[in-house]
């Protein structure tokens, strides 16, 4: 049997990726404060977006998550946030419209600070120090100030996740999102490009529709026009603050993790044996796995089972991050496994981090060919072996910038240098998300045909 488990059971657990903090009082400090704070969103918000993935599990939904790769504190406001969220409304409209069926919306917002690193170290020129860890952690700035982790910027990070929440529920349910409203959804820079003109017809289809819905004495003022549920999400990295806002929840006494509905476990902190395994088990929240192409499928049940034992439909999404040259060979064994052992979980693709690369001009980029080749792939792997490719994860931002080559504006190496802004790794802008959205429409449309026949073939066998 497991062993019992508590909010601060992962103490004794070998942890990963987490900073040393050279002030343990300070540390203990902020933890006590942060205890003591609001939760950032509540157990039945998170109980709400279970339900909405596990009718993505059935195969009845579609899953987008996508957001910033690491939040920063420089780049906090309003108009940030804006965009990004007017680029994911896009992009569900789109996914909505080519797939045939409803989108269930994440965020990686209001909390997505900390981020894992390659090597715990940084060198420039003669000088080497810690690398940098996120907002929530240290300063990117390449000085020993600046790099030594601070807890005090885990009570920034907290109110920075307040406030970006409290205009993400604005939005969601105060009219911005009401689909009587989808052309002034396209940023400016976005208009001009073939995403945005390609959009601007399928809006002018939505337009007909609903005038058509009125003319016919349908009214088309009902909350799922008008509003759109809008869920957060982050990696559970930094153990001490997920603690600090883990909660009981008084209706059903269970714990929750009330820093964001859903937090997921890095492809370099999912050890069996881990401390972000251990806390992760325990918390109530919809999860997440990321599984990059070291996973094995004897472990990944093994993990499944620890994370999810109660075989619960959407506790669950396995997040496959392979890169577009390893999927065809690693994905198929992990999917045929979980399918054959029954296990109840969300498959989605982040076609983001297996394809990053070091461009010609020294910049961090990911080619949009290979983002696109990973998606493909993916969903056509998925109902192959009889399983449900139920959505994708995105690193993007609404911000016009050139992190990533290629797509239809043709991003070249030597681009990069005009708008290159991330703090971390690179982002597709809101031009290439809505590209990218409309090849996965076509993709999701073909999957799910597929899978259909696969699922009425396996029957008729029978």
């Amino acid at each position: 049997m497991a062993a019992r488990w508590t909010p601060e059971s992962w103490r004794g657990k070998p942890a990963r990726q987490m900073p040393e903090y050279p002030d343990a009082a300070a540390l203990a400090a902020v933890e006590g404060k942060l205890r003591g704070f609001p939760p950032l969103v509540f157990a039945g918000e998170a109980r709400a977006l279970k339900a909405s993935l596990a009718r993505v599990a059935e195969g009845n939904a579609v899953l987008l998550q996508g957001g910033d790769c690491a939040e920063s504190f420089a780049e906090f406001g309003a108009n940030n946030i804006r965009d990004s969220f007017k680029v994911l409304l896009q992009m569900t409209v789109v996914l909505m419209y080519g797939a045939g069926l409803p989108v269930v919306k994440i965020g990686r917002m209001a909390g997505q600070f900390a981020k894992p690193r390659s090597d715990a170290t940084e060198t420039q020129g003669s000088v080497t120090l810690p690398s940098y860890r996120g907002d929530i952690i240290n300063g990117i700035e390449f000085t020993p100030e600046s790099r030594i982790p601070d807890p005090q910027r885990m009570m920034q990070s907290y109110s920075q996740a307040a406030a970006t929440l409290n205009l993400l529920r604005a939005f969601s349910h105060g009219g911005y999102a009401d689909l009587h409203r989808v052309h002034g959804w396209t940023l400016g820079f976005v208009e001009r490009s073939p995403a945005g003109e390609k959009f601007r017809a399928l809006a002018d289809r939505i337009d007909e529709a609903l005038k058509f819905m009125e003319a016919c004495g349908i009214k088309a003022d009902n909350p799922q026009v008008k509003e759109a549920d809008f869920f957060t999400s982050h990696e559970a990295l930094l153990l001490p603050y997920e603690q600090a806002l883990t909660r009981v929840d008084s209706t059903t006494g269970d714990w929750y993790d009330c820093s964001a509905h859903m937090v997921w476990i890095g492809d370099r902190t999912r050890q069996l044996d881990g401390a972000h395994v251990e806390f992760c088990r325990g918390i109530k929240n919809p999860l997440g796995l990321k599984c990059g192409p070291s996973s094995d499928p004897d472990e990944l049940i093994r993990l499944i089972d620890i994370l999810n034992p109660e075989n619960e439909s959407g506790r669950l999404t396995l997040i496959a991050r392979m890169g577009h040259d390893k999927i065809g060979a690693k994905l198929a064994p992990l999917v045929r496994r979980v399918q054959r052992e029954g296990r109840k979980v969300v498959w989605s693709s982040d076609p983001m981090h297996g394809n990053t690369i070091k461009s010609t001009t020294g910049y961090k980029t990911r080619p949009f060919d290979r983002i696109l080749g990973e998606v493909r792939s993916f969903l056509e792997i998925l109902p192959s072996e009889g399983a449900y490719a139920g959505g994708v994860h995105f690193e993007m931002t609404g911000q016009n910038v050139t992190e990533c080559t290629g797509g239809a504006e043709a991003i070249d190496d030597h681009a990069l240098a005009d708008r290159y802004h991330t703090h971390c790794d690179p982002r597709l802008n809101a031009s290439q998300a809505l590209e990218l959205a409309f090849l996965i429409a076509e993709g999701l449309k073909a999957s799910r045909l597929n899978g259909q026949d696969s699922r009425r073939a396996a029957a008729a066998a029978q």
